[in-house]
Order: structure tokens, then sequence, then C-alpha cells
């Protein structure tokens, strides 16, 4: 059995703003939207290769603890390729997000560290040419 990512679960205040932010950042699809029994908003999304993201709201009687966009155990990032790291920098700040460390260079890659909505912390990677 091949053991493959089945997905990536957001938690947000605010379901359906944080899915659109995704769409315009990275152009996910949202391919779901409704309320489920646990009465949760649910929304489901999809990255441009294919990886399901799924993003939703606290379930009934539910307080969503406070998010960690910094360094910690744990869960602490995914990665997002870019084919040019202060050109997705700009863009991504323009729709609020903050960049919290680089560009870095790593001879064979550029990366960075980003603050995106809901505290979620993300990596860009840019491939150096050579």
């Amino acid at each position: 059995m091949t053991f493959a990512i089945n997905h990536i679960h957001i938690k947000s205040q605010d379901p359906r703003k944080s899915a659109e932010w995704w769409v315009e950042a990275f152009n996910f699809e949202i391919v779901d939207d409704f309320v489920r029994g646990v009465g949760d908003r649910f929304v489901a999304t999809r990255s441009e290769n294919g990886v399901t993201v799924n993003i939703s709201g606290p379930r009934t009687a539910e307080t969503l603890g406070p998010g960690d966009a910094g360094v910690h155990e744990g869960l602490e990032h995914f990665g997002l390729d870019s084919a040019h790291l202060e050109t997705d920098i700009e863009r991504l700040e323009a729709l609020g997000a903050e960049l919290l460390e680089g560009p870095l260079d790593f001879g064979a890659i550029r990366v960075c560290w980003m603050r995106a909505p809901d505290d979620v912390r993300i990596e860009l990677i840019q491939p150096v040419e050579g």
C-alpha cells in the first residue's frame, strides 16, 4: 500500500473567506462548500497539482485555539512552489500575507516563509536554474 498524503486541513473562523484567499493567492479551486452535521462550515479546495486542502470553521460549541505562524513543534508549515520569490512575496503581501523570513539561498533552491490567513505558515520554494 502506498501512503500518499490525502489532504491538508486548515481551521478558520471564516472558512469561505480563507478559501477565497487561497484561490486568489495560489489558484486553488473551491470544489465544495457546505455545513456538516457537526455544525462547521466545510470548504473543500484543490491546488493546481491536485492536493486537497480542506478549510473548516469551529464545530458546534467548539472554540478554536489561536494559530501560530512561528516556528514550533508539530506540523509547522507546508510548502508551495514559486517561479520567482520576490514577485510572489510582493503579490502575497498585497493580499495580506506577511513575510516572516527570507528569501534565503540554499544552493539549488531559494526559500522564504510567510504568514497566510489564519496564522498558517507557508514556505515558498524557488528552484535555482544552474
